[in-house]
Order: C-alpha cells, then sequence, then structure tokens
C-alpha cells in the first residue's frame, strides 16, 4: 500500500461541511468518490480536522492509501481537478508519505484565520467569504481580549455543547489581529482546537469590539467556563482553514 497526502483549498458555501455525514453533500465524500474513480479502487480519504459547515479552507491536508503507486502527480491533480473544480475545490498539491504519517494525528500545529468586513456595505465580491459588522469595532479593545486567549487554558466557555473532545484544555501559541483599510483578519494558532471555539472566541471578541462588553466581563466570562454566558458564535462563512503544519 502507498500513502499521499494531498493539500486542499475549497469554499465551504454549499456543503454541510468536511465530514462524511448520512445525509448531505461533504466535501471528503466528494473527493474519496472522484480519487475513487480515478484509481479504480475504494479509497478513503482521511482529514486534519472536522470543518463545520460553511467553513473554507486554503489549506486543508489530508490523507489516503491505495493499492497501486502513482507515479504522475501533476497528471493526477489535473485530472481531479477537472472533476472537482465546478464544486469549487482544487487539490494544490501531493505527495508521497511513509506509512506512519496521519494526517490528523501527526499535525503539530493548525493555522485558521477569520475575516471581518468592518464597513457599512456588504461584500458583493467577498460573499460567504467574511463576516459583515457595520458598527465600527475598537480594535485595540479587541487586540486586548485576544492577548488573554494566549496560553494553556480551559476553554470550556468556548466549547460546543456537541464537542467530543475528552478535555477542555488546549495551548493557544498564537493570537493576533491586523487591519488592512476595512478588512480585520484575526488569526489563531494552536495543535488542535475545541469545537466551535474559534468562531465563539471571535463572537466574544466581536461584543467586546462593540463595546458591549468591556474587559472585565471579558474575562470573566472566559474564566466562568460557562457556555451560556459566551456571545453567540462568530457564522462559519468567515472561518478558514488556513495551514496545518506537520
Amino acid at each position: 500500500m502507498y500513502r499521499y497526502q494531498i493539500l486542499i483549498e475549497y469554499v465551504g458555501t454549499g456543503f454541510i461541511g468536511w465530514q462524511v455525514q448520512p445525509k448531505g453533500k461533504s466535501v471528503q465524500k466528494l473527493i474519496q468518490l472522484k480519487i475513487s474513480r480515478l484509481l479504480k479502487e475504494k479509497i478513503k480519504l482521511v482529514g486534519a480536522g472536522r470543518l463545520d459547515k460553511g467553513v473554507h479552507a486554503i489549506e486543508q491536508s489530508a490523507h489516503f492509501d491505495c493499492k497501486k503507486e502513482i507515479k504522475d502527480y501533476k497528471r493526477f491533480i489535473k485530472s481531479t481537478n477537472y472533476f472537482l473544480n465546478k464544486d469549487l475545490i482544487s487539490i494544490l498539491k501531493i505527495r508521497k508519505r511513509n506509512p506512519t504519517f496521519h494526517a490528523r494525528h501527526s499535525a503539530k500545529m493548525r493555522s485558521y484565520v477569520y475575516i471581518i468586513y468592518n464597513r457599512e456595505s456588504p461584500s458583493s465580491l467577498y460573499n460567504n467569504r467574511g463576516w459583515h459588522i457595520k458598527v465600527k469595532l475598537n480594535l485595540n479593545l479587541m487586540k486586548k481580549g485576544a492577548k488573554k486567549l494566549i496560553g494553556t487554558f480551559n476553554y470550556s466557555t468556548f466549547r460546543s455543547s456537541s464537542c467530543g473532545a475528552k478535555s477542555p484544555v488546549r495551548t493557544i501559541k498564537n493570537f493576533t489581529i491586523s487591519k488592512v483599510k476595512e478588512t480585520i483578519k484575526i488569526r489563531i494558532k494552536s495543535k488542535s482546537f475545541l469545537q466551535q471555539q474559534v468562531r465563539s472566541m471571535v463572537g466574544c471578541l466581536k461584543y467586546l469590539g462593540e463595546e458591549k462588553w468591556n474587559m472585565k466581563y471579558f474575562e470573566k466570562v472566559f474564566k466562568s467556563k460557562k457556555r451560556s454566558l459566551c456571545a453567540p458564535p462568530a457564522p462559519s462563512s468567515g472561518l478558514f482553514l488556513e495551514k496545518v503544519v506537520y
């Protein structure tokens, strides 16, 4: 058996998410089907992480095993993309890996970026590719809040009730907020995240930026470990899996 890693770019709009589910169109299922037909054998695709409905990927990572060796990578990518591009999915790269490599378990770092369009008018060019917020956000306050979230903590406040993780403790290595003109980019890096953690943290930072919350209350919500106190999660349309580092 041969093991291959592929890097994938896709628009999550219109999909039920990455993971195969009993009903609905998933990214994983569609790619599995196309590669299986191309290689003429049934393959199972294993992703680096489970992305929710509507979440996009700049560079999702996945692996699969197959019986025959793939020798012409350029042809493989071209042929696969021929069937996937109409669904706004692109295979960016393919590389051979040793049997111990695992797209999910071998990952050392995951980077997500959340995009906010902070302006009066919604974006027509980037519809469903960001969160449109009309109220001018206090960026300095949001940056102060982001710094409070860096480190190793119990992130139960930002954890979805359906999250299956054994522990709510995670380590956030980097949390930055930048703005160019009217576009705000929130970049978060960690080895792993809880379900809806990123979107929930962004939702709370938005309340801070709107000055609905002050810093004291923001810290209180975080330390409470109570999901009920969390602000509504940011929409999935603004979230992008940026990169998986091994």
